[in-house]
């Protein structure tokens, strides 16, 4: 796991500074502390700081083919590297090196971008081609391994990471408030957008192409819910193939020249991988949760659980509100962008605790809620969709009691405007987005705190947005939900800021069985039935994990992991930072809302009444959007830290490069 950064001067060869080059590593050393290396040519400089997991010795980057005429710098993993490698040495490639990198290296000398489709992993990749003059970079299918670009100055620049975009002279960060309406109605900004104007992330499954000026972006892999053919399968055939699948696919994420420990949160989906490195491994196994000191977000019990049932070492990291509060700045440092939740706080700590323990690798279970229907959202399209059969019955919209609890705690007034809210549109069931048009709705409440609002509804917003393939309107009703909670959520806010950003900004990489492009393309077969029967999430899971796991565990209804918002930071020790972001004067020089309408919010939230889940969001949207303005448009430059030769750092010169063409 790593880092990489580049700039290629698009129209005219001028070498790029290495100071330039130093500086942009020098904002995601955290990704890579190992090392550093910086290739430089004529038209392009490359960079990659790296988190040696793999050859330790041997893989420092940037790695080139035989004869120097492919260079290549990479961010992330390749699991079956191993056995793409003799395949290519039988072809006449000769390794140097042990390690993965290598491998994409030659495999995109002999296919070119169909090396993708070779690849199983995690991964961000930039290859220079000196002979042709082309840049390639590409990302994982999913979107695991984050990748930025912008165009300026006739330059493209691209990095791991927004913030090395920033560190090179030409860039500035500018808030984008149409990208920060998508944040406060999707909860993230929409793919390929960022917060940022004029920066842009490559969407998952694609990859970029520059050459004599030109930047061509396609796909390789796309998201596809057709059904299995095969409609005489029987559910044991299913179960067998999934669970031969899902542990190649967790049994290969453990293939590291260092320790590997597994993230146990106590759930099903972490649980059984967890199992699984158990049963099929003789290694020592190291597991690593959070505990709330709030019992209403706390799990520790069904952790404890499973570790004495695994037998494994356990490390907890305790968390409090007050923790929360404390180190929010942090993490919007690292994520880059506004968020409605604080549940990537105490995974930041999470991944500290991993760090100090000397691990750089953990096992994590993310991806079976998308891929097997394990969310609320699914079961609430569910009952709406049966519930708009008969949209008069009393009796139907109680089903939505089942999904939350608390509907039914709180009294027959509320009772009635929650089942009005639930059934805003509810028989257009043809809509594309029906399944989310609730939580979209929800979220468009928040806008009232913006000083520039979107000028129109969720729906056109996401009309605009959001990209519906062709067999869409094919596909089962859950296959549509699950494809819009990906595209929408799971890519650009779960993986990213709940995910690759909290954990790298410890370097600690996570590995995702679920996530394992087999794994997701069997799901994606699936009948629905297999996946959400009646109300009942991960169905085939589930019967996967009672061969593996206590029945306490396997049977227990999913509990989302959430993370309290206004108690972490209105409380008897408030953070100096909330007061301060929060007062008119900040909100002014933002320009981001309106203080009148924040400053009634502040007021409700200091009053110690409980607040609704849309003023928790809205907290936790305005705090750290403003906070993203004080990182990044407003002291960016007091953070700049350049490598140094002391970091370990090769550097590469290849200044007549442009001769071999």
């Amino acid at each position: 796991m790593c880092g990489i950064v580049g700039v290629l001067n698009l129209s005219k060869s001028q070498p790029i500074p290495e100071t330039v080059m130093r500086q942009m590593l020098g904002m995601i050393r955290h990704r890579g502390p190992d090392e550093f290396g910086i290739y430089r040519g004529e038209w392009v400089s490359l960079g990659n700081a790296r988190l040696s997991i793999i050859d330790l010795r041997g893989g420092q980057q940037p790695i080139s083919n035989e004869d120097g005429s492919l260079w290549i710098v990479f961010n992330g993993e390749i699991f079956n590297y191993q056995e793409l490698r003799p395949d290519l040495e039988q072809r006449g490639h000769r390794f140097k090196t042990h390690c993965d990198t290598e491998v994409i290296l030659h495999l995109y000398e002999e296919y070119g971008p169909e090396c993708l489709n070779y690849l199983n992993g995690q991964f961000a990749i930039a290859i220079w081609d000196t002979r042709k003059q082309r840049l390639f970079i590409a990302r994982d299918r999913l979107g695991v391994r984050p990748l930025f670009y912008t165009q300026v100055d006739g330059q493209l620049i691209f990095g791991s990471e927004i913030k090395t975009l920033l560190a090179h002279p030409s860039v500035s960060a500018e808030i984008d408030p149409a990208a920060l309406s998508q944040v406060f109605t999707f909860w993230s900004a929409q793919i390929p957008h960022t917060v940022f104007q004029n920066i842009y992330t490559l969407p998952p499954g694609h990859y970029l192409i520059a050459q004599s000026g030109n930047l061509t972006i396609q796909p390789y892999w796309e998201l596809n819910f057709d059904a299995d053919d095969r409609s005489a399968r029987s559910s044991q055939d299913y179960l067998e193939e999934f669970e031969q699948l899902l542990i190649n696919a967790t049994l290969i994420r453990l293939r590291a020249d260092v320790p590997v420990g597994a993230y146990l949160s106590g759930g099903l989906d972490s649980s059984t991988t967890t199992a699984i490195i158990r049963n099929y491994t003789h290694n020592p196994l190291e597991t690593f949760s959070i505990a709330f000191s709030n019992s209403e977000f706390d799990e520790s019990e069904f952790q404890r659980r499973m570790a004495n049932e695994l037998g494994t070492d356990h490390q907890v990291v305790y968390c409090t509100h007050a923790d929360i509060g404390t180190v929010f700045p942090e993490v919007i440092w690292h994520t880059e962008t506004p968020m409605l939740r604080t549940a990537p706080a105490p995974m930041l700590l999470l991944s500290r605790l991993v760090r100090q323990h000397d691990f750089k690798v953990v096992i994590t279970g993310e991806g079976a809620d998308e891929f097997l229907g394990g969310y609320d959202i699914f079961k609430e399209m569910v009952v709406r969709r049966f519930w708009a059969r008969h949209p008069d019955s009393a009796w139907r919209p109680l089903l939505l009691r089942r999904l939350y609890p608390e509907i039914g705690r709180l009294g027959e007034t509320n009772e009635r405007f929650l089942t009005s809210f639930f059934k805003k549109q509810l028989t257009e069931t043809e809509l594309p987005f029906y399944s989310h048009l609730i939580r979209w709705f929800n979220g468009a409440r928040l806008q009232r705190l913006l000083l520039q609002p979107p000028p129109t509804s969720p729906l056109e917003q996401a009309a605009q947005l959001i990209p519906i393939p062709d067999r869409f309107q094919q596909w089962s009703p859950l296959a549509k939900a699950q494809y819009l909670e990906i595209v929408t959520f799971l890519s650009p806010y779960l993986l990213s800021s709940q995910g690759d950003r909290v954990a790298m900004a410890n370097s600690v990489e996570g590995r995702f069985p679920f996530l394992d492009y087999r794994v997701v393309e069997f799901c994606n077969r699936l009948p629905a039935r297999l996946k959400l029967r009646g109300l009942n999430e991960k169905w085939l899971l589930r019967q996967l994990a009672s061969k593996l796991l206590p029945a306490d565990i396997w049977q227990r209804r999913k509990r989302p992991y959430r993370a309290p918002i206004h108690r972490s930071f209105f409380h008897s020790e408030t953070p100096a930072y909330v007061t301060e972001l929060l007062s008119e004067s900040a909100l002014h020089e933002s320009g981001l809302f309106n203080p009148l309408a924040v400053q009634q919010l502040v007021r409700k939230a200091q009053s110690g009444l409980q607040l609704s889940e849309v003023d928790d969001m809205a907290i936790a949207g305005v705090l750290s959007a403003q906070l993203t303005h004080h990182h990044f448009v407003k002291n960016f430059h007091r953070r700049l830290s350049p490598i140094t030769d002391a970091d370990r750092v090769k550097v590469i010169n290849n200044m007549r490069e442009e001769l071999t063409v």
